[in-house]
C-alpha cells in the first residue's frame, strides 16, 4: 500500500499543529519520548522533527512532505514544492519577521554599519545572504538561544525572529531592518509532488488544514424570520456569501443560516432581534471552505 511520509514540527509549533490536525479530522497520538506519532489514516506515516530540519529532509526525499516555516526553507536553500501557506504559529495567527536588532544606544542604523561587527543568530544562512546582498563583511556566530541578551557584550547585533517586537524592547533592543517575513508552509518533495497518489493526499490535507484556519474567529448563526421582516434582517447580516434561506412549514416564516466574523456577533445579534429575527442560535465552526 502506498504511504505518504509526513514530517511534523517538533517544538514550538507542535501543540498547535496537532490541534489543527484534530480539527481537520485526523487523530494523532504521541507516546512519551516517541518521535513517530500514530495517525488514524493508514496511508500516512508521521515523524516528528525540528522545523529547522524539515525542509532539508523533504528536499532529499527522506520525507514526502512536511510543515515548516518559510524562513527555514530559505535558511536551508531547499528546492521544494509549496503545497499551501498556513498562517499559524505557536500562539498568534500573523506572519513572523526575522529582524536585525541592536542596542538602543548602538551607532548601527543600517546594514552598512555592520562592517566588521559580530552578529549572533540561529539563522546563519539567511544572515550571511543579507550581508552579501548589502556588500558587508561581518562575523556571524550561531546562537543556541537567549539571543536577545547577547548585545552589547557578546555581540554587536542580532538577527532574531519576532511577532510584535515586545521581547526585543524588553531587552533594550531596537529593530534596524527586516530580513524576512515568514509563515508556516506545507511543502513537498519535488518528485513526491508529481506522484498522483501523494499529490492528491497532500492537497486533501492542505484543504482541510486551510479550512480549519478559515473557521477560526468565525461563527455560524441560525435564526427564524417572518416574511415581513426578511429584508430588514438581511441588511444587517454580513456574510461570506448571501445567507442560506429556507421556508419553514409556515410559508410566512423563513430559516436563515450564515457565517460571520466572531467579533461582530455582539453588535449584530441585538440588531437582528430588534429587526424581528427569532430563535437566534450562535454556534462554533470546525472548518470553513469558501
Amino acid at each position: 500500500m502506498a504511504v505518504l511520509k509526513l514530517g511534523l514540527p517538533k517544538g514550538s509549533l507542535e501543540e498547535t499543529t496537532f490541534s489543527m490536525f484534530k480539527r481537520a479530522g485526523y487523530q494523532i497520538d504521541v507516546q512519551s519520548r516517541s518521535y513517530y506519532p500514530k495517525i488514524d489514516d493508514p496511508e500516512i506515516e508521521c515523524i516528528m522533527i525540528r522545523a529547522q530540519e524539515i525542509a532539508r529532509y523533504v528536499e532529499m526525499g527522506l520525507l514526502d512532505c512536511g510543515l515548516t516555516g518559510y524562513d527555514w526553507v530559505l535558511e536551508n536553500d531547499a528546492n521544494v514544492t509549496q503545497i499551501a501557506e498556513l498562517v499559524y504559529g505557536k500562539v498568534g495567527r500573523k506572519p513572523l519577521r526575522w529582524v536585525l536588532a541592536v542596542p538602543n544606544d548602538s551607532p548601527i542604523n543600517s546594514a552598512k554599519d555592520l562592517e566588521g561587527k559580530r552578529i549572533a543568530t540561529e539563522a546563519m544562512g539567511m544572515t550571511k545572504k543579507y550581508l552579501e546582498k548589502n556588500g558587508v563583511n561581518a562575523k556571524v556566530e550561531f546562537s543556541w538561544g537567549a539571543t536577545e541578551v547577547k548585545p552589547p557584550h557578546l555581540a554587536d547585533a542580532i538577527v532574531e525572529i519576532t511577532e510584535t517586537g515586545s521581547s526585543l524592547k524588553a531587552n533594550n533592543l531596537r529593530i534596524v531592518d527586516t530580513l524576512c517575513e515568514t509563515t508556516t508552509r506545507f511543502i513537498a518533495n519535488n518528485d513526491a509532488a508529481k506522484d498522483e497518489f501523494k499529490r492528491n493526499k497532500m492537497e486533501k490535507i492542505a484543504l482541510l488544514l486551510q479550512a480549519v484556519l478559515t473557521a477560526e474567529n468565525k461563527v455560524g448563526l441560525m435564526m427564524n424570520c417572518h416574511v415581513d421582516n426578511l429584508e430588514k434582517v438581511l441588511k444587517i447580516l454580513p456574510a461570506m456569501n448571501r445567507p442560506t434561506i429556507a421556508h419553514l412549514s409556515d410559508q410566512n416564516w423563513y430559516s436563515l443560516t450564515t457565517v460571520v466574523d466572531e467579533h461582530v456577533v455582539r453588535d449584530i445579534i441585538p440588531e437582528l432581534k430588534k429587526a424581528g429575527a427569532e430563535g437566534i442560535v450562535e454556534y462554533n465552526l470546525n472548518k470553513v471552505i469558501p
